[in-house]
């Protein structure tokens, strides 16, 4: 056969989309059955946590699961499609009228490219969005912090309970120069428990040092009182630079289209921002990932002739094998993100060693 058959790829399309499909839902059923005997455990002490809770922050974190089991997802489905079609002895007839490999995978690579492009461009934005609100939810729920923090390109947020009154700190700008977090345009207002305000403080320029905010040049202001400026001044506080640094938006909470301008405001500002830019690199390769996947899957079930043990053998082989590669960018993303291997590499290194695998044995076995 010299050319594609529009009939025959539809076909072959549509038994590979029936088949995502179906291990698509096995997969999600599954993942929200343990995440949710997972949240009941974490929540059985929380009395503000009811079943209605725990179901909301499942689907909530749901999307951002499944979009982490989609490589494994596709190489199952791939597998499961090409098991139908040889038990069928559908390969055989199409592989006798010469049909070739890169015919028969055509039609399943166009749609899984068509799914990954989709899936980064479109349900990542929104699956961000949605875990970022499970994450608030955690905190608020899990973890009840006296202090909250948030850091973005609005600059510096910080609110600190202090007894029965509070502290609201912000800073338009930052700079990390590592002994010390310098801030500029500070604001520091001071409130009791029903949110009056009791003092404020404006300063152009500070920086958190340990224990303590100075500021420099501050003026501070109290309702019906004279201002009076102080050359220097020291806040304590409890919050450290360790704690800011943490405080910053998980990388998996933001999307896509936000990453690189995120990126840009914390390199500018001195932080290190090698997690959110090996997981922006990580996006971009995962629709090549799924690709890959679809060539490691034919790799070990593009065959015509097989008896059942020999599936079954396969099948081990082939779920073996997704797993050592889902452990494998595992390994590489914890080397970037420690510094031990150049981000791009550690990014991209999963992607391309399986593409190249299952490239060379199609082409041996195909021209070999």
């Amino acid at each position: 056969m010299s050319r594609f058959s529009s009939t025959l790829s539809l076909y072959l399309a549509r038994q590979f989309l029936v088949a995502f499909a179906a291990v698509l839902g096995v997969i999600v059923g599954l993942v929200m059955l343990f995440d949710t005997i997972e949240l009941l455990r974490r929540t059985v002490a929380v009395e503000d946590a009811g079943l209605g809770t725990v179901f909301t922050m499942v689907l909530l974190k749901l999307p951002h699961t499944a979009q982490d089991t989609l490589p494994f997802v596709v190489m199952v489905a791939m597998m499961f499609a090409l098991f139908r079609m040889a038990r069928s002895h559908e390969l055989v007839v199409m592989r006798s009228a010469g049909v070739s490999v890169w015919q028969l995978l055509g039609p399943p690579l166009v749609v899984v490219g068509l799914i990954g492009v989709f899936n980064l461009l479109v349900l990542n934005p929104f699956a961000a969005n949605l875990y970022d609100t499970y994450q608030r939810m955690e905190d608020a729920l899990l973890r009840r912090a006296e202090t909250s923090l948030n850091i973005g390109e609005s600059g510096l947020w910080l609110r600190e309970a202090q007894g029965n009154a509070a502290a609201v700190v912000h800073a338009s700008r930052m700079l990390d120069e590592g002994d010390a977090l310098h801030l500029f345009g500070i604001s520091i207002f001071e409130i009791d428990a029903k949110e009056n305000l009791l003092r404020r403080f404006e300063a152009k320029d500070g920086a958190l040092v340990k224990g303590f905010i100075k500021l420099d040049n501050a003026w501070e202001i109290a309702p019906g009182q004279a201002s009076v400026f102080h050359a220097e001044l020291l806040i304590p506080t409890r919050i450290t630079l360790g704690k800011i640094q943490e405080s910053f938006a998980s990388p998996e909470s933001m999307s896509v289209w936000d990453l690189p301008r995120f990126i840009r405001f914390q390199v500018s500002s001195g932080f290190s921002a090698v997690p959110h830019r090996i997981y922006f690199q990580s996006l971009l390769a995962s629709p090549f990932m799924l690709l890959a996947m679809v060539l490691v899957a034919a790799a070990f079930y593009l065959s015509a002739h097989a008896r059942g043990a020999a599936w079954m053998t396969r099948g081990i082989a082939g779920l073996a094998t997704g797993f050592l590669f889902y452990f494998f960018s595992r390994f590489t993303y914890a080397l970037g993100l420690s510094s031990t291997l150049p981000l791009f590499l550690a990014a991209w290194a999963p992607t391309t060693v399986a593409s190249l695998l299952g490239l060379a044995y199609l082409l041996h076995r195909e021209d070999g």
